[in-house]
């Protein structure tokens, strides 16, 4: 592997994202057209991440289409594939990938690109899929990508770029900001934004959870292993790479602001958050409470934690003029005098697992001939939670014009397995600019 080749495509490919991206994303619906129906062909899926999200990403792609053979896998670390691949043996022959087709390492994701296969699943961690999604695009490989979309700003451009540039080469872009797919929540957020409960006055959202795979406190690097390797290996510790819990988690919540607003652009955010639990050597808060300022006087709350042995939930209340609705699971509306109005009801034999109807209707769609192009909305989202983020971070009112004139990359100058890289100290409000 060209550790520094591949250095080099990637600090080159952000520069010119951060130089020919607009100053705000084109926000709106997902693009969709018409290309050549694929059929019955078998269609080869290469997985690049194969941790629990992957592996999961790969058993939905498998049980969406029974003309799917997992065809290639790539992974930072072996061990990795190894594990995914035990989890998948339900699949007999599809989920078997011959030993020339397994990849490790950094530039693993380009080899699975390179290898045949017509369609990519990206789950590495999320401070590489601007990288990731920019190289599958560019060899015109439909792809799914897994939230987030980017860490930073300039990760966000990139993105919108690899968005604009699958619109050329017409292929597909699916994400995976999962509540989109959950039919009870299309079901809600397509009667909030049909102006069913009138216009939306405030949203308040939560996600409340403990902390994810946390770096034990007493652990140490072992002797002769660079900090890139180990950074990676604890991914979820490190903004560069996870983009902190409210990017690599929370951001579902966020998600679902940006939706009942209509992904409309907000004003500004301001917020608060830092470290109460947390005492171990990553440099990641534990909480935020963000509040999202939009047009017309409309302010959104998001409240986000991983705190150990605490009350845990996940839960959205819209409010509008005409009561409000309450979600994400059940969801049900509630007038002003606390009756329920409308409540969420199952179709009988519909598939209700949000990851599944995710799969399921993007090969559908490819089959059929449709490509989806996702990429401007789950850019937004993204950049929202960056937007909240850097207002807690910063302690600033941070406007969304502001943010798009920020070019910030916050991965290593050089990205080998063996370079050190210093971890960089907690945000202090009122310290960062």
């Amino acid at each position: 592997m060209n550790h520094d080749s591949e250095n080099n495509t990637r600090r080159s490919f952000l520069k010119k994202a951060s130089a020919a991206a607009a100053v705000t994303p084109i926000l709106g619906v997902p693009a969709i057209v018409n290309a050549q129906n694929m059929g019955s062909k078998t269609l080869k899926v290469g997985l690049i991440g194969c941790g629990g999200r992957g592996t999961g990403a790969a058993v939905q792609a498998l049980s969406a289409d029974e003309n799917i053979q997992l065809w290639a896998m790539g992974d930072a670390f072996s061990k990795q594939i190894e594990s995914s691949l035990k989890q998948l043996k339900k699949f007999g022959k599809r989920s078997e990938v011959a030993a020339e087709r397994q990849f490790s390492g950094l530039n693993a994701f380009q080899q699975v690109i390179d290898s045949g296969v017509d369609v990519v699943l990206l789950a590495a961690p999320p401070g590489f899929r601007p990288q990731h999604l920019r190289a599958a695009v560019e060899a015109k490989k439909h792809t799914f990508a897994e939230k987030p979309m980017a860490v930073d700003m300039a990760g966000v451009k990139s993105v919108l770029e690899s968005t604009a540039l699958a619109k050329k080469n017409n292929v597909a872009i699916q994400h995976g900001f999962c509540w989109r797919y959950a039919p009870s929540t299309r079901a809600a957020y397509g009667k909030i934004l049909n102006g069913d409960f009138g216009r939306v006055t405030s949203i308040y959202g939560t996600y409340m959870s403990s902390v994810y795979k946390p770096i034990p406190k007493d652990a140490v690097k072992p002797k002769g292993m660079g900090d890139v390797e180990w950074q990676v290996s604890w991914w979820t510790n490190y903004e560069w790479l996870s983009g902190a819990p409210i990017l690599e988690q929370s951001i579902h919540t966020v998600d679902k602001i940006a939706w009942g607003m209509g992904d409309v652009a907000p004003i500004a955010a301001v917020g608060t958050g830092g470290r109460i639990q947390r005492d171990d050597p990553s440099n990641v808060y534990d909480h935020y409470n963000v509040s999202f300022e939009y047009p017309n006087g409309v302010f959104c709350q998001l409240g986000a934690r991983q705190f150990s042995r605490s009350h845990t939930e996940v839960i959205d209340r819209i409010f509008c003029e005409d009561g409000s609705v309450v979600g994400p699971g059940q969801p049900r509306a509630i007038d002003g005098n606390g009756k329920t109005t409308w409540r969420y009801r199952p179709e009988a034999g519909a598939e209700q697992n949000m990851y599944q109807v995710c799969h399921n209707e993007f090969f559908a769609d490819l089959r059929a001939g449709k490509i989806n192009n996702s990429g401007e909305y789950m850019a937004n989202s993204t950049a929202l939670a960056i937007l909240g983020r850097e207002a807690a971070h910063t302690g600033k009112r941070i406007t969304w014009d502001k943010l798009f004139k920020s070019d910030e990359d916050m991965a290593p100058d050089s990205l080998k397995f063996e370079d050190s890289f210093a971890i960089a100290p907690v945000p202090v409000p009122g310290k960062k600019s």
